[in-house]
């Protein structure tokens, strides 16, 4: 399948993007965590290629996007606004189906809660990748109004987010990518979750940029969360196995999300590389099904939308 490549403008910040399949179908937009680049979709995008216009771009700071060297050039906003340059160039008229895992997802929160960007946006597939506000008030909750359940919870998730706390120093997280954890990757991944992956060109500076990330926007949303509602279908897919993100964490999904479909899934964080068959599938049925609902023939479901109600259980829709 030919893949094609070009670059946006995004406030003076050039985004890589790729893209496959046909141009006149519902386009897919894919968003890489970290330290991650696009590359992590390539299997599960040329599954999806087979029948929808795929594209995957570098988040800046990765791949072959320009990285900025400031840490406020990571805040949400402008990765929102990257978003946004994305879809104006590859799908200006029509609403694309965003597909995020972890950071990638994280970020995508901020358009997919935006009452501005909703209507560019026809569903928003999530993995391993909860909205930094919801995770505030998640944590506001359990400290505010105690009870043994939630504060087991938070000390759980305390506990599995070191990596978190080490990000905000001022030399460890850079160090351990320039000390070698960039060679290291790839067999942390085979030991970890059984992945065998080749090692990427870019994977010291994406592990070293990626770091702004953090630095950018945790601190001031976990301490002064907003309240992000939104109405785009949104689908949650949830690594059980995931060594950093509790299902916990997703719980109360359902209070911000007006259309919500969850599917639990036996896998661990990287479920994009550990299983892109899996991914292909779980977005392909629900890309039909709200493309489906937009055009319902004769005002009915179609059989591609009753498949998918039936395949996911639906909450809050």
């Amino acid at each position: 399948m030919v893949e094609q490549q070009l670059g946006v403008n995004s406030g003076g910040v050039r985004i890589n993007l790729r893209q496959w399949g046909r141009k006149n179908s519902p386009t897919v937009v894919m968003v890489h965590g970290y330290p991650d680049n696009s590359h992590v979709w390539d299997k599960a995008a040329r599954l999806l290629a087979e029948e929808f216009r795929v594209v995957a771009y570098d988040v800046r700071g990765s791949g072959l996007s320009d990285v900025p060297t400031r840490t406020a050039d990571y805040h949400l906003t402008l990765l929102a606004a990257d978003f946004k340059a994305v879809i104006d160039a590859v799908s200006p008229d029509k609403p694309v189906h965003l597909v995020a895992h972890d950071w990638g997802s994280i970020q995508s929160w901020e358009p997919v809660t935006n009452p501005a960007m909703e209507h560019r946006i026809a569903s928003f597939t999530s993995i391993s990748g909860p909205c930094l506000d919801h995770i505030g008030h998640w944590l506001q909750r359990r400290i505010t109004s105690p009870t043994r359940k939630g504060l087991k919870q938070l000390i759980g998730q305390l506990g599995q987010s070191w990596y978190v706390g080490m990000f905000h120093l001022p030399v460890l997280g850079a160090a351990s990518w320039k000390l070698g954890l960039d060679r290291l990757w790839p067999l942390l991944l085979k030991t970890s979750e059984g992945i065998s992956e080749l090692p990427s060109a870019t994977q010291k500076n994406d592990g070293i940029s990626g770091i702004q990330l953090y630095r950018a926007n945790v601190r001031r949303s976990l301490l002064r969360p907003r309240m992000r509602y939104t109405n785009v279908p949104v689908q949650l897919l949830i690594p059980m196995q995931d060594p950093y993100i509790t299902p916990q964490l997703l719980e109360n999904t359902d209070h911000w999300v007006a259309e919500l479909w969850r599917e639990t899934v036996d896998s661990g964080h990287w479920l994009p590389l550990k299983d892109p068959a899996l991914v292909a599938e779980k977005v392909r049925t629900f890309v039909r099904l709200i493309e489906a609902r937009k055009h319902p023939p004769s005002g009915d479901c179609s059989t591609d939308c009753q498949l998918a109600t039936a395949n996911y259980p639906v909450q809050n829709a």
